[in-house]
């Protein structure tokens, strides 16, 4: 045995992090068990590295999602981080809590305490906001929220465009209601990355915290219907821990679910095709996996100034490299996207359910070089998709990657609001602040029109804006959670990360994961 802890917390990333940090300082013995390395690469911590820490062993899962029927048999890259800090060490650092309806509508499925009144607390709790502590937002948290620090002019108009379409000009998506245009905030500190590993666990005052990188989780330890401690391998040895309080599993919409499934708690017919002795049977586990795909739209322009014609020069590169060096502002300080909007995909609906990254540049695919042409991205994502995927083991192996299947745009409803998208980021750029560039459009491309071409279209320009969630759902009895985010059937054994989310959030997936972990926190505490 490698020691004995109160509780044991299974991934150091967004969630698990902050878990850590608030039982540790509560006088607990943590052991924290992170498959990763340190997050001591240089491109974790300048803005602009997720470009190479996606897709990089070092920093990333490498996982791919299925082939997948609703993207024309495509199948997609599905970055997951594997690193201390997990994606927020590899994401796009961008501040959003989504809706008050998307609480209230956790609240309504009778998960009470999780209204959007309820959580605005832990959102404020750990934040450091820019522009100081309101009603609204809190001021001296680990978790720093700061301006962008660079400005395009093209983009500016692009915010036109969206006000001329009808969208009202925000400055702050992050107060309940996120409809509108405007420029994201960012988990930065003066032009550098903040990741979770920074803020929490170097912050964490608890004497009886530990971390252990390089510690791949094998299974849990259930012993009489309750979870006792961790099998995991480190240096190429098999190991294991055990807690006397809970063992948090926190490792992510992805791998929550397999280590669970390894475990033998999940589907049991999947666990015996796998030759593995079901625990508890739990039907739900790695089901109902809900993700926001976005439709990558793009357009050539003239006479604008982006990044596509100024990453492409020695010099222009060389400028690039000096601002960040003297300021740490310009293009290395960026976010993959910096100005954002939310809308409705048609006008009976109550909130927005569409979100724009928009930016300066174009490529044909994530991780392919620019185009050597002035060009602007509009993504639009549906925000509430009725696809509903899967995360199923592969085999019994741990180091076997698992089988994710969102099933992306596998509904009517998906379709027809994938359709409506491409019209309107179609209509905003016909308003005259855009017109000035002559745009021409190059994604989906002027031929896909009729909803069968328009159809097809999406599934080719489809891709994941990486934000798996729902996989070990809190929720009524069906559901593996509990409000507490307690697995149903096994003791001692709670999921907190974005697999436990309900329904996903109408914004990007970060923020709201770390709420739940600091929420988490008190539940297990008994605050």
């Amino acid at each position: 045995m490698s020691g004995d802890w109160d509780y044991i917390v299974v991934g150091a990333g967004s969630a698990g992090c902050v878990v850590a940090n608030r039982l540790s300082g509560a006088g607990h013995r943590v052991l924290v068990l992170e498959a990763g390395g340190k997050d001591n690469y240089h491109w974790v911590h300048i803005p602009m590295g997720y470009l190479y820490c996606i897709g990089n062993p070092r920093t990333d899962w490498m996982y791919r999602t299925a082939e997948e029927k609703g993207l024309n048999g495509r199948a997609l890259l599905y970055p997951r981080g594997k690193v201390l800090g997990g994606c927020s060490s590899i994401n796009g650092m961008l501040y959003l809590r989504g809706q008050a309806a998307d609480y209230d509508g956790w609240r309504q499925m009778g998960l009470t305490g999780w209204g959007w009144d309820d959580v605005l607390p832990y959102f404020m709790r750990s934040e450091d906001y820019v522009d100081g502590p309101s009603d609204m937002h809190g001021a001296g948290g680990e978790w720093r929220v700061e301006n962008q620090r660079l400005h395009w002019e093209v983009l500016d108009h692009w915010m036109e465009a969206a006000h001329a379409w009808g969208l009202p000009k925000v400055t702050d998506f992050n107060t309940g209601d996120n409809e509108g245009v405007g420029y994201f905030r960012v988990n930065q500190r003066s032009g550098w990355r903040m990741n979770t590993a920074k803020a929490f666990l170097r912050t964490a005052t608890g004497k009886g915290l530990k971390v252990e990188t390089q510690a791949h989780t094998r299974r849990l330890l259930i012993e009489d219907g309750r979870a006792v401690g961790v099998e995991y391998e480190q240096g190429g040895t098999v190991k294991q821990a055990r807690a006397g309080a809970e063992v948090i599993l926190s490792a992510g919409a992805v791998n929550s679910p397999q280590i669970l499934q390894l475990s033998g708690i999940g589907p049991g017919a999947l666990l015996q095709e796998h030759g593995i002795a079901v625990v508890h049977d739990a039907p739900q586990v790695g089901e109902n996996l809900q993700d926001h795909l976005q439709l990558r739209c793009a357009w050539r322009l003239q006479g604008a100034k982006t990044l596509n014609t100024l990453a492409n020069s020695l010099w222009g590169k060389a400028m690039i490299g000096l601002e960040y060096a003297l300021k740490r502002s310009g293009p290395m300080s960026m976010a993959p996207s910096q100005l954002g909007a939310f809308s409705k995909s048609r006008p009976d609906l109550a909130t927005a359910d569409l979100e724009y990254h928009v930016q300066p540049l174009s490529l044909e695919a994530f991780g392919q070089p620019l185009h050597d042409f002035p060009a602007i991205t509009a993504s639009v994502c549906n925000l509430r998709p009725e696809s509903r995927g899967t995360v199923r083991i592969a085999s019994p192996d741990p180091k076997d990657a698992p089988v994710i299947a969102p099933n992306y745009l596998s509904t009517p409803g998906d379709r027809r609001v994938a359709r409506d998208a491409i019209r309107q980021a179609r209509a905003i750029m016909a308003e005259a602040p855009m017109q000035r560039y002559a745009p021409q459009e190059m994604k989906p491309g002027v031929t896909a029109e009729d909803d069968a071409s328009l159809d097809r279209a999406a599934g080719d320009i489809g891709t994941t804006i990486f934000h798996p969630t729902c996989t070990v759902r809190m929720g009524g009895e069906d559901a593996p959670l509990d409000a507490q985010m307690r697995l149903r059937g096994v003791g001692g054994l709670r999921v907190v990360d974005a697999s436990a989310m309900p329904s996903i959030t109408s914004g990007n997936t970060n923020a709201p994961t770390i709420m739940m972990a600091e929420k988490a926190s008190d539940m297990i505490l008994g605050r």
